[in-house]
């Protein structure tokens, strides 16, 4: 199994992130995403780690369509191939209204469309194509204006990856038809029929199979010394759940809900997320099943977490990004080292 992990250059030392990333490269890693959300922005941080970088695949983990124009991120595509030597991959998703609207002040209305058009002007640029395009969401050159077509003066990259971040069904589906790859989520083997099912109906819509979208999924890894230290481990990761069922998104629209609900956590995730937006925090986090953290996690002993990849591996998944646990740098690359070696026997 191919491995990965995410950072991000907020919140944090960027000199000690970037040692976590070159060191991460030694360890054999395959690939680092770099996030976005409502922090720093991810092209610029790429760059820098295509400087400091030799193998790594790189990839924007993600752009937030709607928050820069098409072409902008395929100039921005095109760039950072070229700063990497072709290592670069890149990620788009919708985001949410919270972050689009209440952030960028853009409209959060028709993302499936929004997406699926920028993706369509992006491969245009990417091509080498004078770009003109007239959707729904997106229009080149400005209807009524005085620009005509153009294309880009930089070096055509047609087969640029593509990869999408998607959780509902209908993203999912869009994957399928026009992605290189899936950037997942709170993603459990058991219920992968909830994600992979669209998946596969995008792709056969598309006349294409699996083998055409590289499946990524990300999970924290964690290692207990035994099942005590494992049941502790599980009570610090139930406010995180907690948070995604009830705090991401908006009181009428959470995606990372609507993924729990699917995969099996219906009346659960009802109670969880009831909760917090109750103002019950400590209720909410106590609600978490313990099913719930470690059928999304990598957390628990080696033989646990050994066995986890298995199961994600025969679930489908070909790439694992993991998100190391640990107080500090030294910690973190002794987890990820352990997970990069257990993935690769998978």
């Amino acid at each position: 199994m191919r491995t990965a992990t995410t950072v991000e250059a907020s919140g944090g030392d960027w000199r000690e992130t970037v040692e976590f990333v070159v060191e991460a490269e030694k360890l054999g890693l395959d690939d680092c995403w770099v996030a976005e959300a409502w922090g720093s922005d991810a092209p610029s941080a790429l760059g820098y780690l295509a400087a400091r970088t030799e193998r790594i695949r790189l990839g924007s983990g993600v752009i937030q369509v709607g928050t820069r124009s098409p072409v902008a991120v395929a100039q921005a595509a095109l760039t950072l191939h070229d700063m990497s030597g072709g290592r670069f991959v890149l990620g788009l998703g919708p985001s949410g209204p919270q972050v689009i609207e209440g952030l960028h002040g853009v409209p959060f209305a028709r993302p499936l469309t929004r997406l699926r058009e920028t993706v369509a002007v992006i491969r245009a640029a990417c091509a080498g194509e004078r770009v003109a395009y007239d959707g729904e969401t997106v229009a080149v050159p400005l209807p009524g204006g005085a620009g005509r077509p153009m294309r880009l003066s930089t070096s055509p990259v047609p087969d640029l990856p593509v990869f999408l971040a998607a959780l509902s069904p209908r993203m999912l589906e869009l994957t399928g038809r026009i992605a290189d790859g899936w950037l997942g989520t709170s993603f459990v083997p058991e219920g992968a029929a909830a994600y992979l099912g669209h998946l596969d109906a995008g792709l056969r819509a598309a006349g294409r199979d699996r083998s055409a979208v590289e499946i990524c999924q990300g999970a924290e890894v964690a290692f207990a010394a035994d099942a005590a230290q494992e049941s502790a481990m599980v009570d610090a990761r139930r406010p995180g759940i907690a948070f995604s069922l009830g705090g991401m998104g908006t009181a009428e629209q959470n995606f990372y809900f609507d993924a729990y609900r699917r995969q099996g956590w219906g009346e659960r995730a009802d109670a969880v997320r009831a909760a917090w937006l109750a103002g019950d925090r400590a209720g909410a986090a106590a609600t978490v099943t313990d099913e719930m953290v470690l059928g999304t996690t990598l957390v628990g002993t080696e033989e646990r977490v050994a066995a986890r990849l298995r199961d994600w591996a025969a679930a489908g998944v070909d790439t694992v990004r993991l998100y190391p646990a640990g107080e500090t740098l030294d910690e973190r690359l002794t987890t990820l080292a352990r997970a990069v070696e257990l993935a690769r026997a998978v």
